[in-house]
């Protein structure tokens, strides 16, 4: 078990690895309870290192969720999504027997914006007897075990990312809101973002494309940008690069966006799958 802290004699964690690549579980942590400035520093620092922390065995209502989320920066609302009942911020996934899941592609959440999200607090309400699980890929890794001079070629391209892409118009109909197709993709236009993105706090580069959204690559042909695309995704998607989480009731995953992308199970269909998740939005990507 190691430990996590930050300075200024600020609170300590608990923390258990999960995979060399990234993930670690936080033991006895209660994201019920309030929290000062220190404990959400050390929080930060271990999903800076981590970039997918797990808590299991929560009790949080939505609220709460909200709440400790909004810690960490302003909160997203889906376009398309349901939320939770008089919270906005905390959208509803949900599948069963009438609805399948379909978040079974490599994805980071909501690239399609100018901000794509810095991170997201996901909360497994309604768990299937078997199955569901959630993989997540260190995208740091992907970028550095590329070659030197893809690496290059990488850091001059640019690709676009395509709201529609992942949500057709049959999506809309399927949560009863076909009426809104033309308002919601006006509203998101497709937007450019860097191939490779940046850390600026430590100068550390991770690959920024992912099969939900980025639709293709910025200023080549057709045949160069699949090509290109194609290559990319497919070498993001190496377990080395991966943890695979087998939710429990009440657990919850909190991931960095920025360097992850990640991969939801659709195995379990017929059966009842219900998450809320909370969004924080990030920064324009560099």
């Amino acid at each position: 078990m190691a430990t996590i802290d930050v300075p200024l004699h600020s609170a300590k964690l608990e923390i258990r690895k999960l995979a060399p690549a990234l993930g670690a579980v936080v033991e006895s942590f209660d994201l019920a309870q309030q929290h000062d400035d220190r404990t959400i520093a050390a929080i930060r620092r271990a999903l800076d290192e981590n970039l997918v922390l797990f808590f299991e065995d929560q009790s949080i209502t939505p609220e709460q969720q909200r709440d400790f989320a909004a810690r960490f920066g302003a909160l997203y609302v889906h376009p398309l999504y349901p939320g939770q009942s008089g919270l906005p911020e905390i959208m509803i996934l949900e599948y069963d027997q009438n609805r399948k899941g379909h978040n079974n592609v490599w994805h980071s959440d909501v690239t399609y914006i100018q901000t794509p999200p810095q991170a997201s607090l996901l909360y497994a309400e309604v768990l299937p007897g078997i199955g569901g699980d959630t993989l997540w890929a260190n995208t740091y890794l992907a970028y550095e075990a590329l070659s030197e001079p893809l690496k290059a070629l990488a850091g001059r391209l640019n690709a676009v990312h395509d709201f529609s892409k992942a949500f057709r118009p049959e999506r809309f109909a399927q949560y009863g809101i076909a009426d809104r197709i033309d308002k919601v993709y006006e509203e998101n236009p497709p937007v450019v973002h860097p191939v490779v993105r940046t850390n600026p706090q430590t100068g550390r580069k991770a690959l920024f494309v992912n099969q939900n959204f980025t639709s293709h690559i910025a200023d080549v042909s057709e045949r160069e940008s699949r090509a290109l695309l194609d290559f990319f995704l497919d070498h993001l998607n190496q377990p080395e690069f991966q943890v695979r989480w087998q939710w429990k009731p009440n657990a919850v995953a909190f991931w960095d966006n920025r360097w992850t992308q990640h991969y939801a199970l659709s195995d379990y269909f017929p059966h009842h799958r219900r998450m809320r998740r909370a969004t924080i939005l990030g920064d324009r990507p560099v």
